[in-house]
């Protein structure tokens, strides 16, 4: 008998024709940028074991001859007490499906303890952007006596949970890393059945109780989770494990589920840098309810209760509704006319999505890529940030050829899977959840109104003035640590550097004596836009002379347009004064997506500095003396900073 494992499969990923012609052309493609691409669309295929190995390889042949942002570069080093060699090709190509070039970092067999408390080890001198410490169930749960009681059996966990947390604390003071706790993946075969979690010291047990304090300690220490356990619940723990595989190499995970488990690490570690999905664009017609609307009217509708069909679309659109709620921004592309679509919204008393919670709609009958560049244009949103989900594979076949950018998730035919599709595929991985991603609809939706505003208004200063506009500039504080660093890691296009920065490292800036921060928070006649931009760096000794040197300054595209970088500069520049600077420096590194604020600094007043150039940057200074610490006149300011 043989033990073949099933494979796991990546199935809201379009089928790939011919894998191995694919590959091949992409060998034979000379454009460096063109070649990153193409492994990147390929990647974006049903990859099976084989494959993700081959394209693995060739991404390993072709690493030196790619044109790869900076940005989209990140050092991930595997920690464990379990071999973990194979699951490298598919954390690679998770991560290539996500647009992000990872160069992994094994420790040595079961040295995770080691590694992270030796200072010489091969971690410290690797550098991660992100650590994962992937450690199986015999090495965190210890096997009690059955007889054990249950306040031993907690004092034992609490004692096991306080070590890992030490780690997690080495890791993040010498590193900075993001750090990736995987979750207890029990095997354990019950012994008492059923009965199993109400014994204490039962392995199924001490498991449970274990895998709940871990998460809370994560909670606390603002670790990640690879959550293991519970994504085993829909795809079944024994196609993810291998038992003869763990007897015999130690391979917690069975080499078959590789591309299923890299895609899960690749959808945080992505998410770690913002790349993540922002938007779903929704079809309505066999989507979001059955049957057509036009032709059928809208009490002809599969909508509801009455049919397992119709109730199968309610709990899709509530499933979608939690998403709204959690940040994700919601839209429409339908070929229908408006006022029908308005009604469905607006009238159908099962409709769970109402039209409030739609941030853009467009009912026409033009072609959907055309409608999505116009919702990407509305809501001032990059192409890439969206999810297309339509249940015709025609619009979806147009979609991938038009917008390769969009992500399209292969729709099943039968409703009741749409849940599945989409949260399986992971587009939207959160890595916080902040009081701004609460307020994302609401926040997009005012600003429509702002530009309706705006497309009334021939004067762009009293355009300005009647918006009444407040900033509110104050240091970091503990509390905004997520959202911070959520923006750091997001903001591609008004963004001179495009730094990313952990948690960990946004919260010891602040501890920094030398740095200083700002945090800008913009609210209006519309409502609160939330932090929308922030500022950081260091005062430095450069020609015996104080200077307050800029790390980074971003701004969410949300505000473009409205000055903000022009108060915020008249705060930062009085700031730094005062702290006993007499020049800022700034400093510009280009990519292909923050052209936008390639003039930023000589537009605002400073002045390039000379000398050697520096590889793909720019240097520009500010003079400190005589500077004028006026804000534009149409914004209040209300200023909150720490004593400098």
């Amino acid at each position: 008998m043989t033990n073949q494992q099933p494979e796991l499969p990546l199935h809201w990923l379009p089928e790939v024709i011919d894998f191995n012609a694919e590959l091949a052309s992409i060998f034979a493609t000379a454009n460096p940028r063109d070649r990153w691409e193409a492994l990147v669309a390929l990647s974006g295929r049903r990859l099976d074991f084989i494959q993700t190995i081959k394209l693995d390889r060739a991404l390993s042949k072709l690493e030196t001859l790619l044109d790869v942002p900076a940005s989209a570069r990140m050092k991930v080093a595997l920690i464990g007490s379990s071999t973990l060699d194979h699951l490298i090709p598919g954390i690679r190509i998770g991560a290539l499906r996500r647009g992000l070039l990872v160069e992994a970092w094994l420790a040595p067999y079961g040295q995770w303890r080691q590694e992270i408390l030796d200072s010489t080890s091969g971690l410290q001198a690797f550098k991660p952007d992100a650590v994962l410490l992937s450690i199986e169930a015999t090495a965190l749960v210890p096997e009690l006596p059955l007889d054990t009681s249950a306040e031993e059996v907690a004092a034992v966990i609490n004692t096991k949970v306080d070590e890992i947390v030490a780690l997690w604390r080495v890791v993040k003071e010498q590193l900075g890393a993001t750090l990736i706790q995987q979750t207890v993946l029990s095997t354990a075969t019950p012994i008492f059945g059923h009965f199993e979690r109400l014994v204490p010291a039962s392995r199924g047990s001490v498991a449970a109780h274990f895998d709940f304090k871990l998460v809370d300690a994560a909670a606390k220490e603002s670790v990640l989770l690879l959550d293991l356990r519970t994504a085993a619940l829909s795809v079944g723990c024994q196609t993810m494990t291998n038992l003869m595989l763990w007897h015999h190499a130690k391979q917690e995970i069975a080499p078959t589920a590789t591309p299923w488990v890299g895609d899960q690490i690749g959808r945080i570690l992505a998410a770690t840098r913002g790349l993540s999905k922002k938007l779903l664009v929704l079809d309505l017609d066999n989507t979001l309810w059955g049957g057509v609307i036009g032709d059928d009217g809208l009490e002809g509708i599969v909508l509801g209760q009455g049919s397992a069909t119709g109730e199968a679309y309610v709990a899709f659109q509530r499933y979608v509704k939690s998403l709204s709620e959690r940040g994700v921004i919601l839209a429409v592309s339908s070929k229908n006319e408006t006022a029908i679509v308005e009604a469905a919204f607006n009238d159908h008393p099962e409709m769970v999505l109402r039209q409030s919670d739609i941030a853009a709609l467009e009912a026409s009958w033009g072609d959907k890529p055309t409608a999505l560049r116009k919702i990407a244009r509305d809501l001032n949103v990059g192409l890439d940030s969206l999810v297309f989900f339509d249940d015709n594979p025609v619009e979806r076949d147009l979609m991938r050829q038009t917008l390769p950018m969009v992500a399209v998730p292969e729709v099943p035919e039968a409703v009741e899977r749409y849940i599945a599709c989409l949260g399986d595929a992971g587009y939207f991985e959160a890595v916080a959840f902040t009081g701004d991603d609460r307020q994302r609809t609401t926040q997009y939706k005012a600003n429509s109104r702002r530009r309706e505003l705006e497309a009334s208004t021939t004067d762009l200063e009293g355009y300005l003035r009647s918006l009444e506009m407040r900033l509110t500039v104050s240091s970091f504080a503990p509390v905004d640590v997520p959202r911070i660093t959520q923006l750091i890691n997001k903001t591609n296009q008004f963004n001179v550097t495009t730094r990313r920065y952990s948690e960990a490292e946004v919260t010891s800036i602040m501890s920094n004596p030398n740095a200083l921060s700002f945090a800008a928070r913009l609210d209006d006649c519309f409502g609160s836009n939330g932090i929308i931009s922030i500022v950081f760096g260091h005062l430095i000794t450069r020609d015996n002379v104080c200077v307050f040197d800029i790390d980074t300054w971003l701004m969410s595209c949300r505000v473009l347009g409205r000055s903000v970088e022009s108060a915020l500069l008249a705060v930062v520049a009085s700031t730094t004064r005062r702290a006993g600077a007499e020049r800022m420096i700034g400093h510009y590194r280009p990519t292909s997506k923050n052209m936008i604020v390639q003039d930023l600094f000589p537009r605002l007043g400073f002045t390039a500095v000379e000398g050697p150039p520096l590889r793909d940057e720019t240097i520009w200074e500010y003079d400190l003396n005589g500077m004028s610490e006026e804000a534009p006149n149409y914004f209040s300011l209300a200023v909150d900073l720490e004593p400098v």
